[in-house]
């Protein structure tokens, strides 16, 4: 369908149809009630625990969906990615047996061009952030038979992600606000298409990180900035004109949260859940458990633990102080 502004949005049976695409392809991740005392809310809260997803995050709901729907030429697939996605497209390629390559940021952990390469794609590592590594990609494919798969800014990637809000209102049929962090997007517009009507879904970004923020803020994605500690997985600089679009339909304003509400929130998943999430996987709760979303007493607040490759165990809140 069209938005008022002219950008393709997929539609609610777009968004079914992935599902039933994606079914038995990927996990069903599990979520996991919290005590509400414990985060100092009165709100029910449920953690919905997608760094259990293959490859450690969401990405492979859009990833997939996209190369099922449209097979990929013999050259393959290329993408851009600061990893997350990188490893999505790598692990999607294999399943469907094609060839990929992935352009990746240097900023990025090298265990996440490791992981891309696990699963036999060829890792190109180019100096800079995501929109560098995006450039590179886009270049490289120019005259060349491959598909692209953006990393969050395509209707067939939003709509897989999409698939996680349908997904959770089944677990969790009560539900009243979704909180999902947000990079370029793609998991909010998905999440926010899916679940209209039902269930309100609010992005989070970093502090350092406000793609979305910036753009609400300009009526149009702008360049914004990029750094911090969830650079290599929220560090898109331009937010999709799909999430804009979608935000600006929602009259959603993103909530902003800062590098030590994310660190906090990483060290309480690993403390008291022992979900190990990465900085960008652990955005979302750094708003709820920082007090940036205050949700009221009737609330059940769903928060996604987006991503979780990271091999360094975080540091507790009094190590830090």
């Amino acid at each position: 369908m069209k938005s008022p502004d002219s950008v393709e949005l997929p539609d609610a049976s777009q968004l079914h149809q992935a599902a039933t695409r994606l079914r038995g392809q990927i996990r069903r991740t599990p979520v996991l009630e919290l005590d509400p005392s414990e985060v100092g809310v009165g709100a029910r809260v449920i953690v919905k625990a997608e760094l259990l997803q293959h490859t450690g995050s969401f990405k492979v709901r859009g990833a997939l969906n996209t190369l099922l729907m449209h097979p990929a030429p013999p050259e393959g697939v290329v993408a851009a990615s600061g990893g997350n996605h990188g490893a999505a497209v790598a692990w999607a390629a294999a399943r469907v047996g094609v060839p990929a390559r992935v352009f990746v940021p240097a900023s990025s952990p090298r265990v996440k061009a490791e992981r891309i390469a696990s699963y036999g794609a060829q890792v190109i590592v180019v100096e800079g952030y995501y929109p560098e590594a995006f450039e590179a990609s886009e270049r490289w494919a120019a005259g060349r038979d491959v598909a692209r798969v953006h990393a969050y800014d395509a209707p067939d990637v939003v709509a897989g992600q999409g698939t996680l809000g349908l997904e959770t209102i089944e677990q969790v049929p009560d539900a009243t606000t979704l909180l999902v962090s947000c990079g370029g997007g793609g998991l909010y517009a998905g999440t926010s298409l899916a679940l209209t009507g039902r269930c309100t879904v609010v992005p989070v970004e970093p502090e350092r990180c406000p793609s979305l923020f910036a753009a609400v803020e300009a009526g149009a994605p702008v360049p914004a900035p990029v750094g911090g500690v969830a650079a290599d997985s929220m560090g898109a600089s331009t937010t999709g004109r799909i999430a804009h679009s979608v935000a600006t339909r929602a009259g959603i304003r993103p909530l902003l949260v800062s590098d030590e509400a994310i660190l906090t929130a990483r060290s309480f998943l690993w403390e008291r859940c022992r979900i190990l999430a990465e900085p960008g996987g652990a955005t979302a709760f750094a708003a709820l458990l920082s007090g940036v979303y205050r949700p009221a007493d009737d609330e059940t607040v769903v928060v996604v633990v987006s991503g979780g490759n990271t091999t360094e165990l975080p540091e507790s809140p009094s190590a830090r102080a």
